[in-house]
């Protein structure tokens, strides 16, 4: 029923029934006409009792006492739908409004991209522009450098040919001039030759004539010498005196040339002892009259300055410092009594810090210390005897005492057998032991070396004490650490405006590095503040950041395992040539000791070679 009023479903209007043709008659049911489509017949067919049920519906509803209020709610319908129409109206004129909107939206943005390609084109066409102009430059420069190019050609060829005219020019009068001096030549010497042979006889006599002036001046002489040398000979043999005279004078030279003579060579030696440096010292605090001269404040400093502590700036292992500090005040107080000095022997890994210790102890225990190495003696040769007693005659020459350190002393103190050593540096050798044989209260004698197993048992009795430098530990490596972060890099980042230092936390860093760091040395240590500060300088700013002391740090590690490997293949080797040494030299005793057969035995018969 609610077609009736407008609320029909959907909304929609009354269902449109459809009309019969005219002729028909009005029946619940009637035939449809012929000549129809299946859709017309589809829509002529209809059910009439559904319009009889809705006019007694309509007719039931005009008598209800709800009418009204149907008709009511019908027309609240209506204003709802129109209401809703109006609505989407508006919505649809916002979405009109919005689709202009983004209309504008995108002309505006196509105008911005269409300004941006015409900025982009006109930026090109500059450039384009800019391009040609410095092409064409270029191309205006090339052309000069040609067109000067061809005029210094020019130029070189017209020089060329110049040069060339005045060479020809030249030769052509050197030409000249020799034939004209030929011909003079030859114009003289035929002139003398004629003027020669008409005038040979009065040559020859002149010769004779000269040749008899010489004989007869020289017989006069000897005659004249002969004479007066005889009568003063006889003259003074005559005259005692003059004899007694003349021997005493000769004498007395004779005795002045020798004097003088050894006399220089002892004085010489004396000043080379007393004032000199031997050749064979590489570097020694002792003064001479010339650093005096050179340095007076560097000298009146160490004459006011007190012994500091042995183990300053020195980090070792706690045990190996304290036994290092009980040498140097044993050390000071046998100079304070001028009592005899006990000789050290420091072995171990290079860079462990022996040479350090050593100069440390000189200027603690207020001696000089002097420096050699040992590889500076072998390239002496014969002269080795003759420089090793010019170190130990200087070194007791000095007032106060000399440490006398060789480093690298396995060099030449090696086992004396023909094998290992020359001859000169065996002679060398029995001189270190001859000047080394007793205690001495004039130098103390402290050696260093890697391979202390390689002395001479000569030089093993020598030594009074033994102290082993090893590789340090990780509390070590990071003191040291510590130490030359804050010489290399903290000082000069807080004096030198050139070096800056990165933030990032110091102690962390130095206690990672000491972790990494396992094996180096304290010499390799050191030398990673040096390469921090090298880093830092070489930056363009300046500035030294975590990544960069990273990365010096895994090239020190890089390079130390290097190093490790070279040396472990260099033992290795050693070690087989060490064996087929070993295995020839038993093959040849053997050889020694086997008995001889006799001529025509039986080969078979014969005693193993390596039996």
């Amino acid at each position: 029923m609610s077609w009736l009023f407008g609320m029909g479903g959907g909304g929609q209007g009354p269902p449109q029934i459809p009309v019969p043709p005219p002729g028909g008659d009005n029946k619940g049911s009637s035939e449809p006409p012929k000549n129809l489509t299946k859709s017309e017949m589809e829509s002529y067919r209809f059910d009439s009792a559904a319009l009889e049920r809705a006019a007694n519906a309509a007719k039931e509803l005009e008598k209800s006492k709800n009418a009204k209020e149907a008709l009511e709610l019908s027309k609240l319908q209506e204003q709802t739908k129109q209401l809703e129409t109006q609505t989407k109206s508006k919505e649809m004129e916002a979405y009109i409004e919005e689709m202009k909107l983004q209309a504008v939206k995108v002309q505006e943005e196509e105008r911005r991209k269409t300004m941006s390609k015409e900025a982009e084109l006109h930026q090109q066409k500059a450039k384009y522009q800019d391009q040609l102009a410095r092409r064409r430059y270029d191309d205006q420069l090339t052309q000069q450098t040609r067109l000067q190019e061809e005029n210094l050609r020019k130029q070189e060829e017209s020089v060329a040919k110049q040069e060339q005219m005045r060479k020809a020019t030249l030769e052509h009068e050197f030409e000249l001039r020799k034939k004209n001096e030929q011909a003079r030549i030859e114009a003289e010497m035929k002139a003398r030759g004629k003027m020669e042979r008409e005038n040979i006889d009065l040559i020859k006599e002149q010769i004779k004539l000269k040749a008899q002036e010489k004989r007869e001046t020289i017989l006069e002489s000897i005659k004249t010498a002969g004479s007066v040398l005889g009568a003063g000979f006889q003259a003074f043999i005559s005259d005692r005196d003059k004899v007694a005279a003349t021997a005493f004078g000769i004498t007395m030279a004779a005795v002045g040339i020798y004097a003088a003579k050894h006399g220089t060579g002892v004085t010489a030696r004396y000043v080379e002892a007393r004032l000199g440096t031997p050749s064979l010292v590489r570097e020694t605090s002792r003064l001479t009259v010339g650093e005096v001269i050179k340095h007076p404040i560097k000298t009146v400093k160490r004459i006011v300055n007190k012994p500091e502590d042995a183990l300053k700036g020195i980090i070792l292992k706690p045990e190996l410092e304290e036994r290092l500090r009980d040498i140097a005040i044993a050390t000071r107080h046998t100079k304070k009594n001028k009592g005899f000095y006990r000789n050290l022997l420091m072995y171990g890994p290079p860079g462990t810090g022996k040479t350090m210790f050593a100069k440390s102890l000189a200027q603690h225990s207020g001696m000089d210390y002097a420096i050699m190495t040992g590889g500076d003696v072998a390239p002496m040769g014969k002269e080795g005897v003759t420089a090793m007693h010019k170190v130990f005659d200087w070194s007791k020459a000095s007032r106060r005492g000399v440490l006398l350190f060789v480093d690298e002393a396995d060099a030449f103190l090696r086992k004396r057998s023909k094998e290992l050593i020359s001859e000169d540096m065996r002679a060398t050798l029995n001189a270190f032991l001859y000047r080394t044989g007793e205690q001495s209260n004039k130098f103390m004698l402290v050696l260093a070396s890697n391979q202390p197993e390689q002395f001479d048992w000569a030089i093993n009795d020598r030594i009074d004490e033994m102290v082993e430098f090893g590789v340090p530990t990780l509390d070590e490596r990071e003191r040291l650490v510590r130490l030359y972060f804050d010489q290399f890099v903290l000082k000069p980042s807080m004096e030198d405006k050139r070096l800056k230092l990165a933030e990032f936390d110091y102690s962390a860093k130095c206690s990672e590095i000491a972790r990494l760091t396992e094996g180096l040395s304290g010499r390799e240590i050191s030398k990673l503040g040096v390469a921090w500060q090298a880093t830092a300088y070489a930056s363009e700013e300046g500035v030294l950041t975590e990544q960069m002391i990273n990365d010096r740090v895994n090239d020190a590690i890089r390079q130390h395992k290097k190093k490790d490997m070279w040396q472990h293949e260099q033992a290795v080797k050693e070690e087989l040539e060490l064996g087929a040494a070993y295995t020839s030299e038993k093959d040849m005793a053997a050889d020694l000791t086997a008995p001889q057969t006799k001529p025509g035995s039986d080969p078979s018969q014969r005693p193993s070679q390596h039996s």
